[in-house]
């Protein structure tokens, strides 16, 4: 897989990554997690879960990985399986605290807290397991209701950060995307903005941010795309039957294609020219297959025409994701 330069910056980035979220921890919210972890949870087990489907990425030339400080022992996993590799970068996160305890009926399975001293004590703890891999890292879920664009005890410190060579970015998540990405725009010196990537969520289902994008495209942003796959919601999982109109349509025309409805979100995705990575969000080896169907996947622009009608608008999209259980 060819490696492309994420935006302005010298880092390379493969167009597929693999993200660890559903990798790193018993319980997550993708439909189907806890049938893809065979509800074997102990961490040795999925350590080596982890390993496998890590050594499968980088065998079809994944090289670009996304983690966090919350996604259970993601870091861990990642850290112990980087050493010896080569040309490999790495992308996590900070302010967010994993609180779940191993277990997928947690009360909290996170905690947001986008303070100085989470980012003071998060960032050495990732520097620490993913060493020099660490090229990026993100405010994890930005917003403008955190305030934490507004902190300039944080902002300085990220400044300070960037002043070493490490890219600071955001990944935002919500109906207020846009309005996000926006004001990070706004953040800057004399030398330019704070920001020089974004983590969004980006789909056929959900595509409000696209003109916000645009700007941080032309901006030299390297864009990283999640959630291509809508959690799940954009995949023969979903039983929602007011879906099953829109399921059967994407499903014929995957087997027109003969790749499975996740590459043909993916490439979807993968078609737009802003966008730099899109991960993978896949918690076995199969799946990882199967998405990476959608690189040798070239849509028909009659297709993209249908496929465009299937858009929802963001309060609906982010109320359907907000009801996804813990799994």
């Amino acid at each position: 897989m060819e490696s492309i330069q994420f935006g302005n910056t010298d880092v390379k980035v493969t167009r597929i990554g693999l993200g660890l979220a559903a990798l790193g921890r018993p319980g997550y919210i993708n439909l189907g997690h806890g049938k893809d972890l065979r509800e074997d949870y102990r961490v040795q087990h999925m350590k080596e879960s982890t390993h496998e489907v890590l050594d499968v990425a980088y065998e079809k030339g994944i090289r670009y990985f996304d983690a966090a400080r919350s996604y259970g022992r993601a870091e861990h996993f990642l850290g112990e399986w980087l050493q010896g590799k080569n040309d490999i970068a790495v992308g996590s996160k900070w302010g967010y605290t994993y609180t779940a305890d191993w277990k997928v009926n947690a009360e909290k399975h996170e905690i947001k807290e986008h303070s100085l001293e989470v980012l003071n004590r998060q960032w050495p703890e990732s520097l620490e397991l993913l060493t020099s891999y660490l090229k990026i890292y993100h405010i994890h879920s930005a917003s403008v209701e955190s305030k934490v664009l507004d902190n300039p005890q944080v902002l300085d410190r990220l400044w300070e950060l960037k002043s070493k060579g490490v890219i600071i970015g955001l990944s935002l998540s919500g109906a207020r995307q846009s309005a996000t990405l926006e004001k990070a725009l706004s953040v800057t010196d004399h030398e330019g903005c704070l920001f020089q990537s974004v983590q969004v969520t980006w789909n056929m289902l959900e595509r409000s941010t696209t003109k916000a994008l645009q700007l941080a495209g032309k901006a030299g942003f390297g864009i990283i795309v999640k959630e291509a796959l809508a959690n799940g919601r954009l995949t023969n999982r979903n039983t929602d039957p007011t879906f099953s109109a829109s399921l059967s349509l994407l499903k014929g025309m995957a087997d027109k294609y003969e790749v499975g409805i996740d590459a043909l979100a993916i490439a979807y995705v993968l078609r737009q020219p802003w966008v730099a990575v899109v991960l993978s969000g896949a918690a076995t080896s199969d799946q990882l297959l199967s998405n990476l169907g959608a690189m040798e996947l070239k849509l028909e622009e009659a297709d993209v025409h249908i496929l465009d009608q299937l858009v929802e608008s963001p309060d609906d999209y982010w109320r359907s994701r907000s009801q996804l259980e813990w799994n």
